[in-house]
């Protein structure tokens, strides 16, 4: 196949844990041209590197057109073995991801983590476009996040740039210790109560009742102290969370993904909720939902060809 750069399609595809997409954009205009989404195997390697191939394969007949691939993935990619870790679509933990894929699509493949995706799609032409850096937030099953640089995912040296999943909330309250254990076998984590799961957690935990992170929020709106005590949970731990990343790399701006990220009340309340933990006389920096919502991830893995 030609160099990837040169192709017409820049093809990406978001691995999640519910659901696999495809997205495949013009290399120049960045136009949208085919768009499919299917259910993950979930627990099943062979069966997902066979449906990348097949989402691929679907946009290649539709448009006609040659594609690069970039991958987003719930995980990374170690320099060290190669293999994936940190992944909590664990059944992919382990794996020669980019070698599979490469030799099942027959082309090179980029992989980032869906985080940096996001990080990218927002910084090239989203939210945070013309951004030196943008930290990007994804809050929905998980919480992962992720810096583009200039327009670059920021990988480090070891694969685990941005990763602030796997650390307790800061400033953890008394009442907050230790905190649910995460899939990582630590307890009170960003990933396991900053994300859209850890919202409905806490509201079940103080009501017993379970509830969609939608219907908490509309009670919230209509006066439940219940719900409304939630939302306020979560606000500040979030909001404490953001705090740590803005005195570790001060970024231009944030951005959120997920769907927690579509809740209005995130961006009049984060900012307060920050700033008893900003270490600094002054701090403003925007707060910005994803301008290409639940598409930016996607979006992301297919201009990790354009890096």
């Amino acid at each position: 196949m030609s160099d990837p750069q040169s192709l017409s399609l820049r093809l990406g595809i978001d691995w999640g844990g519910t659901k696999m997409e495809v997205i495949a954009l013009d290399s120049a205009s960045g136009a949208e041209r085919f768009r499919k989404r299917v259910p993950t195997p979930r627990d099943d390697y062979a069966g997902c590197i066979a449906a990348v191939r097949d989402l691929v394969r679907a946009a290649e007949a539709e448009t006609g057109l040659a594609g690069s691939v970039g991958l987003g993935i719930p995980g990374s990619l170690s320099p060290a073995t190669g293999l994936v870790k940190n992944a909590n679509s664990t059944w992919m933990n382990g794996k020669p991801l980019d070698r599979d894929l490469e030799e099942a699509l027959a082309r090179p493949v980029r992989i980032q983590n869906d985080a940096n995706c996001l990080a990218v799609s927002e910084a090239t032409d989203g939210a945070g476009a013309g951004a030196h850096v943008v930290h990007a937030i994804i809050i929905g099953t998980g919480c992962g996040s992720g810096i583009a640089i200039d327009g670059r995912a920021h990988r480090g040296a070891n694969g685990i740039g941005g990763e602030w999943g796997n650390i307790p909330v800061p400033w953890m309250r008394e009442d907050e210790y230790p905190g649910p254990e995460c899939w990582t076998g630590h307890r009170g984590t960003i990933d396991r109560l900053c994300s859209g799961t850890g919202f409905q957690w806490d509201f079940e935990q103080a009501s017993g009742e379970a509830l969609t992170g939608r219907e908490i929020v509309e009670r919230a709106r209509e006066g439940c102290p219940v719900a409304g005590g939630s939302l306020e949970r979560y606000i500040s731990r979030l909001g404490r969370a953001m705090a740590m990343a803005a005195n570790l790399i001060d970024p231009d701006v944030f951005v959120l993904g997920g769907g927690m990220s579509n809740v209005d009340e995130l961006y009049t309340g984060l900012p307060d909720a920050m700033a008893p933990f900003i270490f600094s006389d002054h701090y403003e920096v925007p707060i910005r939902r994803a301008a290409h919502g639940d598409s930016s991830g996607v979006r992301g893995a297919a201009w990790l060809w354009n890096a």
